[in-house]
């Protein structure tokens, strides 16, 4: 956990990209997280990736994934993450992640 708590903590208040166990993708600033990983994000966009359309965003506004739904969590680079032409990127949406397998 402390491990996992300091990389989380340099991340607060900066654009995270999370992923989840049922293959979701939320993207917001991280606002902060309790021992539990559950995670608060604000300004937060939901991307749902269809390989017949271009990505749709969600927008969610303030939002909490549960800690134990989380696979993973990184850091965007805005530079990169504004010049991306969204409408045009086609993907297969992620598959869930089985638990207890």
């Amino acid at each position: 956990y402390k491990v996992m708590s300091a990389t989380l903590e340099s991340y607060v208040n900066r654009p995270v990209s999370v992923i989840t166990s049922d293959g979701r993708n939320f993207v917001g600033t991280l606002k902060g997280f309790d021992q539990t990983i559950n995670l608060i994000l604000d300004e937060t966009h939901e991307r749902v990736y269809s390989s017949g359309q271009g990505v749709e965003q969600i927008v969610l506004g303030l939002h909490i994934v549960r800690g134990d739904n989380i696979c993973v969590v990184g850091e965007i680079d805005q530079d990169i993450d504004t010049r991306l032409d969204l409408h045009n990127i086609k993907a297969e949406p992620l598959n869930p992640v089985p638990h207890g397998v």
